[in-house]
């Protein structure tokens, strides 16, 4: 890996971030008291657990005495690719909501970042919007307004009102104002949010040394004036760049960060794709046709992999317009006369001079077993004057400056774009959210210009370049990685989620570059910096019966039928009453007093009804709070309920919630009837209570106590595991080889395991002598889920909690001639026990007396034990003498 250390931003204290992060972690604040469900059932995207976490900061800011204050300028410093917009888009949500802001002005520096974000706050049609259509919140419908000039005096009900615009154009019409125009005395008469976006550009005035130079009407001192219009007004500030190393700009923000997640840590939890470098002293060409290839193969992958529509985009950088132009033409004349000799005669070439990238000699490899004028014709349909888009402008513009080009290149993912290639000179534009960007390409110049400023704008372009692409494998689309790890975890698939930076092989360009993606804490990674370790079957292992005949076991699964959903205790609910607390009191303690819970005797607590499912009069309240949920619109309610005819028989019928009472559980000393408001409130909480059930318990899969045969020689095959040189996993997490070739028991060459299970391998080594007096053959299967249908699901009770498919890390074979045994078995860190206890319970529910074997006539027995922890703490050696199968 290129980055060795962190940032020095990291070393500094941001209080305000303490303080949060702190009272947020504390015993006194409920975390689950505020769950953003307005929000979540609003946003297009799902929130993921970091933006929730930003917004729970937020709220924290906003709900303190001294919020106009101490928290009215706040700064999120949020990585490349984050969602900052999916934020913001909350954020504005919740200021309306919560906050009572109507107005809000949206600033960012460039043109192309205002024309993104009318399209993700106003389009409801764009592939880019951010909200659900319409937007609801308690039941009301809230609309959007755009801007031009002012804001309305008399606004509209349930109407949000955002101004978007450069902060070029806002200084312009503030400190210039012309006739009708914009001025400061229009904005003191309103209550504002500012949102500005890329934030670090507005920090000019702070950064200058000299006071007396800083400007009266700078874009800084512009914000601070509206700001200042109204000790209610807020600015939200979102950047993934703040030069907290410069001493004024840290001391300008280090009260303001609210909240930050850094550009490692969201690589790290797979948010983006894996970046990888390829350095050549080859020509521009070459470079480029190397990248065709592994573009192309990606393509090929996706398609074998049933993966629809999947289109990677390549970008081709330079610094001068004139050698972007000739490097252009060059490649359009390369590729229209390629031939199928000319592409063999290339990886030929190549395939010995690039034998340390593991992806091109994956890709050569690949090509040479394909039908070479096929893949030229392919070439040539995908790369060609009319898949090529030339955006090489000049100056300090961004690629997505020229209007023209804004759709293009801000809709490259979509089925009907045909752009495979892109040329350009200037960098990528803070901005623009290309996701299937898998190749970016550093041109060589006659005379380059190897300074920290260019090396830092070209991290910054593979930053953005390293969003994840969520597309759809197997009906479902992700936004995090999904092949880093499991059966699928192949390194042709993993060529789907990374990105290849191709660059110059110069020893300071190199040198600089990994300067730039340390200060930005962009994980890069030198392609060949990983081992490759193989564990082969062993030819003695392949000669036995037990692997030309034999068999190992999962159990069959099952539809669940529509008409086992027929009621409401279906779903495993089955009391006629929902009690919901509403203990709203506040207690009073010592300043240093320990946490004390604050528990109520049901001596002073009484039972309001609240909504009585069965009473006539109860109906309209019942139906506005299932109003108020969208899980409760017919439309979603039948993917879940599907013998449920409407939701007027949801309400009533006997079979589903007809009899059902809602009550308050409320202190006695609260002595008010309960008002509507509180009412609505509360059956709102036990509508999340049912919901929550109904779509825990509706599965359409589950599975049986039959098990059916697998064949051995199906399971037990060659594999490979790539494992970086370098990881931040702890010692007992990294994978290393252990020698197997002289223990016959394994039927690998190699066991390729961390060190949790290689304790379990050598456990089980020192129960051989015991074992083999009653045993002919034993043999440790390592399940390496080569193949995606070998599963074990839950079975025994009737409240099945998880329908997922688990198949554990080892199975331990034992025969002794009559009967042969086979034991499930796996290791697990005590950090995961809770989590996975449910597959504990699925291996303890495997049982001879429990289960039935199809198809089998030899006498096997199967068996699952505890999970093994470090030194067999859970004690599965004597858990197994105790059944017959030690004898």
């Amino acid at each position: 890996m290129a980055k060795t250390q962190k940032g020095s931003a990291r070393n500094k204290p941001f209080p305000t971030l303490e303080k949060a992060r702190n009272s947020i972690n504390s015993l006194f604040f409920d975390n689950d008291k505020h769950d953003f469900a307005y929000l979540k059932d609003n946003l297009k995207h799902k929130l993921r657990r970091y933006q929730e976490s930003a917004l729970l900061y937020l709220y924290w800011s906003q709900i303190q005495d001294n919020a106009d204050e101490q928290y009215n300028q706040l700064l999120f410093n949020m990585a490349t690719g984050s969602g900052k917009t999916d934020v913001m888009a909350a954020a504005i949500l919740y200021l309306y909501h919560e906050q009572g802001f109507k107005n809000f002005i949206f600033i960012s520096n460039t043109t192309a970042v205002v024309d993104k974000t009318q399209e993700n706050f106003f389009n409801s049609s764009s592939s880019k919007y951010l909200y659900s259509s319409p937007i609801i919140i308690d039941g009301e419908r809230i609309s959007f307004n755009y801007v031009n000039s002012t804001f309305p005096v008399n606004p509209e009900e349930n109407t949000i009102y955002i101004k978007l615009t450069t902060i070029q154009t806002l200084s312009n019409e503030l400190n210039d104002p012309g006739e009708n125009g914009l001025t400061y005395d229009d904005l003191a008469k309103f209550k504002i949010a500012i949102l500005a976006d890329e934030a670090h550009h507005f920090n000019v005035d702070t950064k200058k040394s000299n006071k007396k130079a800083k400007e009266e009407n700078s874009w800084e001192s512009v914000l601070d004036h509206i700001r200042g219009l109204n000790s209610a007004n807020r600015q939200l500030e979102f950047t993934a760049t703040i030069d907290v190393d410069k001493p004024e700009v840290y001391e300008k923000y280090k009260n303001k960060v609210i909240y930050k997640y850094d550009l490692d840590q969201f690589m790290n939890e797979g948010y983006s794709k894996k970046v990888f470098r390829l350095q050549a002293n080859t020509d521009n060409n070459q470079k480029l046709l190397n990248a065709v290839l592994l573009n192309e193969y990606r393509k090929r992958i996706a398609k074998k992999l049933g993966i629809p529509n999947f289109k990677p985009v390549m970008l081709v950088k330079s610094n001068r317009i004139k050698t972007s132009q000739q490097v252009e033409q060059d490649f359009l004349e390369m590729i229209n006369n390629l031939s199928s000799a000319d592409l063999e005669s290339f990886i030929l070439r190549n395939q010995k001079l690039n034998a340390k990238s593991r992806a091109l000699s994956k890709a050569y490899e690949y090509w040479l077993s394909q039908d070479l004028s096929q893949a030229v014709a392919e070439i040539q349909q995908d790369f060609n004057l009319r898949t090529t888009i030339n955006v090489n402008e000049g100056g300090t513009k961004g690629i997505l400056s020229d209007s023209n080009d804004f759709k293009n290149l801000n809709s490259l993912e979509d089925e009907n774009n045909p752009f495979r290639i892109i040329f350009a000179v200037a960098k990528l534009t803070e901005g623009w959210d290309v996701l299937n960007l898998y190749d970016i390409v550093r041109i060589s110049e006659a005379k380059e210009s190897i300074t920290m400023n260019t090396t830092n704008a070209e991290a910054q372009l593979i930053g953005r370049g390293a969003r994840y692409y969520p597309f759809v494998y197997q009906g479902r689309k992700s936004y995090t990685r999904r092949f880093d790890t499991g059966r699928d975890a192949t390194f042709e698939n993993q060529l789907l989620e990374t990105l290849y930076y191709h660059t110059i092989n110069d020893s300071k360009y190199i040198d600089n570059l990994n300067k730039s993606f340390d200060k930005m804490d962009l994980i890069v990674n030198k392609d060949g910096e990983y081992d490759t370790y193989t564990a082969t079957v062993k030819p003695s292992f392949m000669r036995t019966n037990f692997y030309k005949q034999g068999n190992l076991y999962y159990n069959k699964t099952e539809k669940v039928p529509d008409a086992n959903y027929a009621s409401i205790g279906d779903y495993g609910i089955n009391n006629l009453t929902i009690d919901v607390d509403y203990n709203q009191s506040t207690t009073e303690s010592n300043l240093h007093d320990k946490y004390y819970d604050n528990v109520v005797r049901e001596s002073d607590v009484r039972y309001d009804v609240v909504a009585d499912f069965s009473n006539p009069s109860d109906y309209r309240l019942i139906e506005r709070a299932l109003a108020r949920n969208k899980f409760y619109r017919f439309s979603t309610m039948k993917k879940y309920l599907p013998m449920v005819k409407s939701i007027r028989e949801f309400i009533t019928s006997d079979d589903w919630l007809g009899n059902l009472k809602v009550q308050a559980k409320v202190p006695n000393e609260y002595n008010q009837i309960l008002s509507p408001f509180e009412k609505l409130h509360i059956l709102d909480n036990a509508l999340k209570i049912i919901q929550k059930n109904i779509v825990k318990n509706y599965q359409k899969e589950r599975g049986t106590n039959q098990f059916i045969p697998i064949a051995v020689k199906d399971v037990v095959k060659y594999y490979q595991k790539v494992i970086p040189k370098l990881s931040n996993k702890t010692i007992s997490e990294v994978i290393k080889p252990k020698p197997m070739s002289k223990a016959n028991w394994f039927p690998y060459d190699w066991a390729i395991a961390d060190q949790l299970e290689t304790s379990l391998i050598n456990r089980i080594e020192s129960w051989l002598d015991e074992l083999k007096q009653t045993h002919k053959n034993i043999y440790l299967i390592r399940n390496e889920e080569t193949i995606s249908t070998w599963s074990l699901h839950e079975f025994e009770n009737n409240e099945v909690k998880h329908y997922e498919g688990y198949m554990p890390d080892f199975i331990l074979v034992l025969d002794d001639g009559d009967i042969m045994y086979q034991v499930y078995m796996e290791p697990k860190g005590d950090q995961l026990l809770e989590r996975d206890e449910w597959k504990q319970e699925l291996l303890e529910s495997i049982r001879p007396e429990n289960i039935e074997i199809i198809g089998e006539t030899k006498d096997v027995r199967l068996y699952g034990v505890k999970f093994y922890t470090t030194g067999d703490g859970r004690g599965i050696y004597d858990e197994l003498k105790k059944k017959e199968i030690f004898h």
